[in-house]
């Protein structure tokens, strides 16, 4: 019915979908004998892992997260061209926040969503990088930091000149983002929120 370049490009959005699902968090939380999606804040991603279980893991689930995300992407876009890039990445991003197997509940999408955005736009990645810094180092809370950058960038891609399927696009995964982060604006209209901080050192028998 699609034909070839159809089942092709279908083909590469499921596949997509189906590398965003890999659960990264609960893969290095297993080697750690901890489980992010019940300890912590019960997110499986890079900073409640960084919480939980010290900076290297933290670091290994942001790479292989924003990864996921970025790979996708590339492959598309050089192979294919920028259209099928943003439904790969959109895809990507929908099967980390939105895994079937764990009954569609996944991280938030930040990393993921970072991978796809320094394929297609990265200037505004850039800038909106040095923005989640600037806003983590003024409130200490990496929330607000992943809000700002996913607020920021449809406007930037918008600001960049890019055609109007790309703004959406872009707008789409901010709103992934934000959706994810509804408990997060609800701890921070309380000034319940947690701050981002170094976590304790871990016991020996996690090393």
């Amino acid at each position: 019915m699609f034909g070839a370049p159809g089942i092709v490009m279908v083909g590469a959005v499921l596949a997509s979908y189906a590398l965003g699902t890999l659960p990264t968090a609960v893969l290095v939380g297993t080697r750690r004998g901890v489980d992010p999606t019940t300890a912590g804040s019960g997110n499986p991603g890079a900073s409640n892992v960084y919480r939980l279980m010290g900076r290297r893991a933290g670091v290994a689930v942001l790479v292989v997260d924003l990864l996921k995300g970025l790979l996708p992407a590339l492959a598309a876009l050089v192979l294919i061209g920028r259209p099928l890039a943003l439904a790969c990445g959109l895809a990507a991003v929908v099967g980390h926040v939105a895994p079937i197997q764990r009954r569609f509940r996944g991280g938030k999408g930040v990393a993921t969503a970072g991978g796809v955005a320094l394929v297609l736009w990265p200037l505004v990645s850039v800038v909106l990088v040095a923005a989640f810094l600037l806003a983590g180092r003024l409130v200490g809370i990496a929330s607000v930091g992943s809000l700002v950058m996913a607020v920021g960038l449809p406007v930037g891609v918008g600001l960049t000149g890019r055609p109007l399927g790309e703004v959406l696009a872009a707008a789409a995964l901010a709103l992934l983002v934000v959706l994810r982060h509804a408990g997060n604006i609800r701890r921070l209209l309380r000034g319940e929120e947690q701050r981002t901080r170094r976590p304790d050192p871990a016991p020996r028998t996690l090393e």
